[in-house]
């Protein structure tokens, strides 16, 4: 059997292709639960991710997010290195039950104040504020009461969204509903590698729907309160799904990949329906009487730009023994995220990997955001994630040296400007992340931020890399890889 070869998109020669266009947005990103700590400060409540960063065996090392890397209490000094790098947007979420404890409720002044504070300081320096309602820190009493698998959540989801909305709508221009809304899901509800960490395929199922209910609630409840030149959007980790072969058995595991990975959500949020193959791949699991009347309708909001993470291509195949899921880059368990595909093999790419495990191929981003053009082409784009792990340290000059992020950076920016020159229609690149922070299931045993993070005494020293993409985000032009700031 011949392995399918990867495709590197050709820079064209008619013009300078280091060039992004003016007003390009250059800017990082991080999650709440990931950076904040302050767990019990202020009235905040626990999350789901409290819940379960706190249950033995769940996270590497029995890490949690108690203290995080103390960003509530030094995120002046956060502020600050941003606007060292020159940064023109900072993509943070807000702590869902920092805002309103327990997902219900009014909400409570403290938890404001700390992001209007920190809103404002980012307007001081130049720097827009783009806010992403919900990653991942669902309230845990929200999920004692059933959930995303549950209808009402969606309804207190909008809730919070219009609290959210009225605190920092005369700050705040450009925000988003979820973040990558299949892990909460899928990884959330199926695998059960990241909180709340259940197993059942039809609860992950339910959830997906309830997860895009929530957003179109929530745009509609932000469109009440904002001003008319406010902008909505979702992220996406849109997996770019490739065939090991050419054979037709592979290409219908890459069928039915991208209907559980994307389409589950692209359909209702984009096009109004779910995919015709999404439901008979998983009818014998569920009939999906869960979608109720008006249901597409209200998920089906227009959106002023779609946010895209990418990080790694996703290889398939039919499988020939037992299903090779924990192959998928989303972390090992018995229990699959894929429900409806228990026929479907992962695989490892070929080539240089991050210390995640995960291929570096900048070929996959440029594939996939040609795809979008294609499918969508009136959709605004968005990099709202993209970045790498690697096993960083500090050297004896207190220097932190990351050649292979560069060259990361580097590939992945290079595959964006070529898709731009291609006709895509992207605004903005934000690394992932600004600092080394909590990484999920991870812990700390894993390091994407562009600032390292000493983690026992909160010290923060910018990388290499940091330097690097200040450059790039000054001058708007891609440098040859030589001759960046390493």
């Amino acid at each position: 059997m011949t392995t399918v070869t990867r495709r590197v998109a050709p820079a064209p020669a008619s013009i300078n292709a280091l060039q992004f266009p003016q007003g390009f947005t250059w800017g990082t990103a991080t999650a709440a639960y990931q950076i904040e700590g302050a767990a019990s400060v202020d009235g905040r409540t626990p999350s789901i991710w409290d819940t379960y960063s706190h249950t033995p065996g769940r996270v590497r090392n029995g890490d949690t997010g108690d203290v995080a890397t103390d960003h509530y209490h030094r995120w002046r000094e956060d502020v600050a290195i941003m606007a060292d790098l020159g940064v023109s947007a900072y993509r943070f979420s807000l702590s869902w039950p920092r805002v309103q404890p327990t997902g219900r409720g009014p909400a409570v002044q403290k938890g404001l104040d700390f992001y209007r504070a920190l809103t404002d300081a980012l307007l001081e320096k130049g720097i827009e504020p783009v806010v992403t309602l919900y990653h991942w820190d669902l309230p845990q009493e929200l999920e004692d009461a059933g959930g995303w698998p549950e209808r009402v959540t969606s309804d207190r989801f909008a809730d919070y969204a219009t609290l959210a909305a009225r605190a920092l709508g005369d700050r705040v221009k450009t925000w988003t509903t979820l973040n990558e809304p299949w892990c909460s899901a899928f990884l959330g509800y199926g695998s059960g590698v990241h909180a709340p960490g259940r197993t059942d395929p039809v609860a992950a199922l339910r959830a997906a729907h309830h997860l895009n209910l929530a957003h179109g609630k929530a745009v509609q409840a932000l469109r009440a309160e904002l001003p008319s030149r406010a902008r909505t959007s979702i992220t996406l980790n849109i997996h770019h799904v490739r065939a090991l072969t050419e054979a037709a058995e592979d290409l219908d595991a890459v069928r039915r990949i991208d209907a559980l990975a994307n389409r589950v959500f692209t359909g209702p949020l984009l096009e109004g329906a779910y995919p015709q193959d999404l439901l008979q791949d998983t009818a014998g699991l569920t009939d999906w009487s869960f979608v109720q009347d008006g249901d597409l309708a209200t998920i089906h909001q227009p959106l002023d730009f779609l946010g895209v993470n990418y990080y790694t291509p996703t290889l398939v195949s039919a499988a020939t023994g037992e299903a090779s899921h924990g192959s998928d880059g989303h972390g090992a368990s018995e229990h699959s995220p894929w429900p409806g595909a228990d026929r479907v093999a992962f695989h490892r790419p070929e080539g240089s990997t991050t210390a995640m495990g995960w291929a570096v191929d900048p070929s996959g981003l440029y594939d996939l955001l040609m795809r979008l053009k294609a499918e969508f082409p009136a959709m605004p784009l968005m990099i709202t994630e993209n970045g790498a792990a690697f096993d960083d340290y500090v050297n004896p000059e207190g220097e932190v040296s990351d050649p292979d992020r560069i060259a990361y950076l580097h590939g992945h920016l290079s595959a964006v400007q070529r898709a731009i020159v291609a006709g895509v229609d992207v605004r903005g690149y934000f690394l992932w992340s600004l600092l080394d922070n909590f990484e999920w299931g991870y812990g700390y045993s894993k390091r994407f931020g562009a600032v390292y993070v000493d983690y026992p005494t909160g010290k923060r020293i910018p990388k290499a890399s940091a330097r690097w993409y200040a450059d790039v985000a000054r001058t708007g032009t891609l440098p040859d890889r030589e001759g960046g700031n390493q």
